[in-house]
């Protein structure tokens, strides 16, 4: 994960886990609706994955 993505990641969760599906997306944001702090380690953990 480069760093730009991590910043992203911390910064707008949802749109750091643009490019990883459709479910990400929705699982991503339902979590940043909750609270910042899970989505951002939501979109930490979906964008570290092995593909």
């Amino acid at each position: 994960m480069s760093c730009l993505r991590a910043l992203l990641c911390i910064i707008f969760p949802p749109l750091a886990v643009l490019d990883k599906g459709c479910g990400s997306i929705l699982l991503v944001t339902v979590l940043t609706c909750f609270a910042w702090l899970p989505g951002v380690i939501g979109a930490l953990i979906i964008c570290n994955k092995q593909q």
